[in-house]
Protein backbone atom coordinates (compact mmCIF):
# COMPACT_ATOMS: atom_id res chain seq x y z
CA UNK A 1 0.00 0.00 0.00
CA UNK A 2 1.47 3.33 -0.66
CA UNK A 3 0.07 6.69 0.95
CA UNK A 4 -0.35 9.87 -1.28
CA UNK A 5 -1.61 12.78 -1.34
CA UNK A 6 -5.08 13.46 -3.46
CA UNK A 7 -2.59 15.25 -6.07
CA UNK A 8 0.11 12.61 -6.25
CA UNK A 9 -2.86 10.48 -7.11
CA UNK A 10 -4.45 12.43 -9.35
CA UNK A 11 -0.99 12.53 -11.10
CA UNK A 12 -0.35 9.11 -11.50
CA UNK A 13 -4.01 8.40 -12.72
CA UNK A 14 -3.29 11.18 -15.59
CA UNK A 15 0.19 10.15 -16.74
CA UNK A 16 -1.58 6.15 -16.79
CA UNK A 17 -3.99 7.55 -19.21
CA UNK A 18 -1.82 9.36 -21.45
CA UNK A 19 0.34 6.09 -21.74
CA UNK A 20 -2.74 4.08 -22.56
CA UNK A 21 -4.82 6.47 -25.10
CA UNK A 22 -1.29 8.19 -26.54
CA UNK A 23 2.11 6.05 -25.98
CA UNK A 24 0.60 2.79 -26.32
CA UNK A 25 -0.91 3.39 -30.00
CA UNK A 26 2.41 5.12 -31.02
CA UNK A 27 4.39 1.88 -29.88
CA UNK A 28 1.75 -0.42 -31.61
CA UNK A 29 2.27 1.58 -34.85
CA UNK A 30 6.09 1.45 -34.63
CA UNK A 31 6.03 -2.40 -34.59
CA UNK A 32 3.66 -2.84 -37.65
CA UNK A 33 5.30 -0.15 -39.39
CA UNK A 34 8.59 -1.46 -38.14
CA UNK A 35 6.76 -5.23 -39.33
CA UNK A 36 6.22 -3.72 -42.79
CA UNK A 37 9.90 -3.63 -43.75
CA UNK A 38 10.60 -7.07 -44.28
CA UNK A 39 12.23 -10.30 -42.86
CA UNK A 40 11.17 -10.36 -38.93
CA UNK A 41 14.43 -12.43 -38.11
CA UNK A 42 16.68 -9.94 -39.71
CA UNK A 43 14.59 -7.03 -38.70
CA UNK A 44 16.59 -4.86 -35.99
CA UNK A 45 13.89 -2.23 -36.33
CA UNK A 46 11.57 -4.34 -35.55
CA UNK A 47 13.02 -5.88 -32.22
CA UNK A 48 13.38 -2.38 -30.95
CA UNK A 49 9.76 -1.53 -31.72
CA UNK A 50 8.75 -4.66 -29.69
CA UNK A 51 11.01 -4.14 -26.81
CA UNK A 52 9.99 -0.44 -26.01
CA UNK A 53 6.56 -1.44 -26.51
CA UNK A 54 7.43 -4.23 -23.76
CA UNK A 55 8.63 -1.60 -21.35
CA UNK A 56 5.77 0.46 -22.01
CA UNK A 57 3.21 -2.24 -20.82
CA UNK A 58 5.25 -3.22 -17.93
CA UNK A 59 5.39 0.42 -16.56
CA UNK A 60 1.19 0.47 -16.92
CA UNK A 61 1.09 -2.30 -15.67
CA UNK A 62 3.10 -1.08 -12.57
CA UNK A 63 0.91 2.22 -12.60
CA UNK A 64 -2.14 0.26 -12.74
CA UNK A 65 -0.92 -1.52 -9.64
CA UNK A 66 0.46 1.61 -7.77
CA UNK A 67 -3.03 3.27 -8.34
CA UNK A 68 -5.01 -0.21 -6.89
CA UNK A 69 -2.90 -0.09 -4.01
CA UNK A 70 -2.87 3.82 -3.01
CA UNK A 71 -4.03 5.28 -0.04
CA UNK A 72 -5.09 8.44 -0.33
CA UNK A 73 -4.14 10.56 2.95
CA UNK A 74 -6.68 13.09 4.07
CA UNK A 75 -4.41 16.12 4.95
CA UNK A 76 -6.65 17.60 7.47
CA UNK A 77 -6.55 14.92 9.62
CA UNK A 78 -2.80 14.99 10.00
CA UNK A 79 -1.47 16.66 12.51
CA UNK A 80 1.83 18.69 12.56
CA UNK A 81 3.27 17.60 16.07
CA UNK A 82 5.57 14.75 14.74
CA UNK A 83 7.07 14.18 11.38
CA UNK A 84 4.73 11.83 9.00
CA UNK A 85 3.94 11.52 5.32
CA UNK A 86 3.24 14.42 3.71
CA UNK A 87 4.84 16.50 6.44
CA UNK A 88 7.09 19.00 5.25
CA UNK A 89 9.81 19.84 7.94
CA UNK A 90 11.95 22.62 8.17
CA UNK A 91 15.63 21.46 9.38
CA UNK A 92 18.92 22.74 10.51
CA UNK A 93 22.09 20.64 9.28
CA UNK A 94 23.88 20.86 12.65
CA UNK A 95 27.24 20.02 10.89
CA UNK A 96 27.07 23.27 8.77
CA UNK A 97 23.98 25.65 10.18
CA UNK A 98 22.51 24.51 6.36
CA UNK A 99 18.58 25.07 6.51
CA UNK A 100 16.50 22.60 4.56
CA UNK A 101 13.34 21.90 3.62
CA UNK A 102 11.45 18.37 2.38
CA UNK A 103 8.10 17.38 1.86
CA UNK A 104 7.80 13.32 2.97
CA UNK A 105 6.11 11.67 0.14
CA UNK A 106 5.06 8.68 -1.49
CA UNK A 107 7.79 6.84 -3.80
CA UNK A 108 5.57 8.35 -7.06
CA UNK A 109 5.43 11.73 -5.37
CA UNK A 110 8.97 12.17 -4.70
CA UNK A 111 10.40 15.21 -6.89
CA UNK A 112 13.98 16.64 -5.47
CA UNK A 113 13.39 19.91 -7.80
CA UNK A 114 10.04 20.62 -6.01
CA UNK A 115 11.69 19.62 -2.06
CA UNK A 116 9.38 16.17 -1.98
CA UNK A 117 11.49 13.31 -0.92
CA UNK A 118 10.51 9.49 -0.95
CA UNK A 119 9.58 8.47 2.55
CA UNK A 120 11.80 5.46 1.69
CA UNK A 121 14.89 7.45 1.43
CA UNK A 122 17.33 7.33 4.65
CA UNK A 123 16.72 10.78 5.21
CA UNK A 124 12.88 10.82 5.61
CA UNK A 125 13.04 7.42 7.67
CA UNK A 126 15.22 9.24 9.95
CA UNK A 127 13.07 12.21 10.15
CA UNK A 128 9.78 9.74 10.78
CA UNK A 129 8.14 10.47 14.19
CA UNK A 130 10.60 13.57 15.26
CA UNK A 131 9.12 16.68 16.56
CA UNK A 132 9.88 20.21 16.82
CA UNK A 133 13.83 20.59 18.72
CA UNK A 134 14.58 16.56 18.07
CA UNK A 135 18.08 15.70 16.58
CA UNK A 136 17.95 12.97 14.01
CA UNK A 137 21.22 11.27 13.44
CA UNK A 138 20.65 9.68 9.97
CA UNK A 139 23.29 7.60 8.42
CA UNK A 140 23.39 8.24 4.41
CA UNK A 141 26.55 7.05 2.24
CA UNK A 142 28.88 9.68 3.09
CA UNK A 143 28.61 8.79 7.10
CA UNK A 144 25.93 10.26 9.59
CA UNK A 145 24.60 13.53 9.38
CA UNK A 146 22.81 15.22 12.23
CA UNK A 147 19.44 17.32 11.73
CA UNK A 148 17.74 19.49 13.94
CA UNK A 149 13.99 19.87 13.31
CA UNK A 150 13.16 23.47 13.48
CA UNK A 151 9.18 23.60 12.21
CA UNK A 152 6.53 20.75 11.19
CA UNK A 153 3.55 21.46 8.62
CA UNK A 154 1.56 19.56 6.84
CA UNK A 155 -0.38 19.98 3.67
Amino acid sequence: MAYMSQEGYDKLVAQLHELQTVERPKASAAVGEAADKGDLSENSEYDAAKEAQAHLEAKINQMKMEIAEAKIVDTSKLKSDVVQILSTVEMTNLANNRKMKYTLVSESEANLREGKISVKTPIAKGLLNKKVGDVAEIKIPRGTIHLRIDKITVG
